[in-house]
């Protein structure tokens, strides 16, 4: 399978309860921190919902 790399850029501050799970969900939680996640539907869902405080690489 193919790979992806996310990079969280943007605080969850004052963000919604559901965006902070998705970044939780995601292995994220502070700025600067990358995860290696692999790239399937569920996935590429929930970066939509959250790619205004990420960068995918």
């Amino acid at each position: 399978m193919a790979k992806v790399t996310v990079r969280q850029v943007k605080s969850n501050i004052g963000r919604p309860e559901s965006q902070r799970k998705i970044l939780a969900a995601l292995g994220l939680g502070r700025i600067g921190k990358k995860k290696e996640l692999t790239d399937c539907p569920p996935v590429r869902g929930m970066i939509a919902k959250v790619k205004h405080l990420i960068v995918v690489e």
